[in-house]
């Protein structure tokens, strides 16, 4: 049970962060990575600076053990010199008590001399050190500003990125609304074939049919009366009657042949 409770929580969790990856903003992400990268620099900063100080205290404390050195040589010294006046003058007493101020002095220089040999290497190790550190800072801080710089590039071919996207969206949206508000050039040219194709078949349902003929031997009837008439008018008025199309062409071989 614990297995699968575990699995499911790897999974849950690569979900989740998946899901994340794809709706997070890559300006912001960009921007969540500079700070960060900053923010380390001014934590390396700080270590390297704790670092060079540690190295000047070090150095401060060889300084004022050198100066305490050089004094307690020449209080030691000093005190052999009081010593054997002392004794060259017959105060013995007092040429005793200055020989041992002066071995007190003595213990005093040795301990002093190991100290500033111990501080030596402290302040040699330090030294080390603070130029490691001053090196790491200078390294990082080149980073850094190349990242400042691949931030620009990086926010330019983002914002190309979008106006990509948001005219690839426009031709999707021009390319799915052209049809639903206003027809295409095809939609009006099928529905007008439609309505020809329509008219041709009624006309022809129309010719085949007993109210086509019934209409067409109408128009016969009006057409023969509209001539007779016409015929009428002109014999009463005295003029030629004009000929007929079927007489035209044999009135026009008469005349040809009058001619010849």
């Amino acid at each position: 049970m614990g297995k699968v409770l575990r699995r499911w929580w790897r999974y849950l969790s690569a979900k989740l962060g998946s899901s994340f990856e794809e709706r997070a903003d890559p300006k912001i992400q960009i921007e969540q990575a500079i700070v960060e990268a900053q923010e380390q620099h001014k934590r390396l900063r700080e270590t390297a600076a704790n670092v060079i100080a540690n190295q000047k205290k070090a150095e401060m404390d060889l300084e004022r053990a050198m100066q305490e050195l050089e004094k307690l040589n020449a209080t030691t010294q000093q005190s052999l010199i009081m010593a054997s006046e002392a004794e060259r003058s017959g105060d013995a007493a007092r040429a005793t008590e200055l020989t041992r101020t002066a071995e007190a002095f003595a213990n005093q220089l040795i301990a002093k001399e190991e100290d500033v040999e111990a501080l030596k290497q402290q302040v040699l190790s330090a030294t080390q050190s603070a130029d490691q550190a001053k090196a790491a800072v200078a390294q990082n801080s080149a980073m850094l500003q190349k990242k400042l710089g691949e931030r620009q590039k990086l926010l330019s071919q983002l914002d190309q990125a979008k106006m990509a996207e948001q005219m690839s969206a426009a031709m999707e949206s021009m390319s799915a609304t052209v049809g639903e508000d206003v027809p295409t050039l095809d939609q009006v040219r099928d529905k007008i074939e439609t309505r020809l194709a329509k008219a041709k078949g009624m006309a022809e349902l129309q010719s085949d049919s007993v109210e086509g003929r019934m209409l067409e031997v109408e128009q016969a009837v009006s057409s023969n009366q509209a001539s007779a008439r016409l015929s009428e008018m002109r014999s009463k008025l005295g003029l030629t009657a004009a000929p007929t199309a079927e007489a035209a062409p044999a009135a026009a071989e008469q005349r040809e042949d009058e001619a010849t």
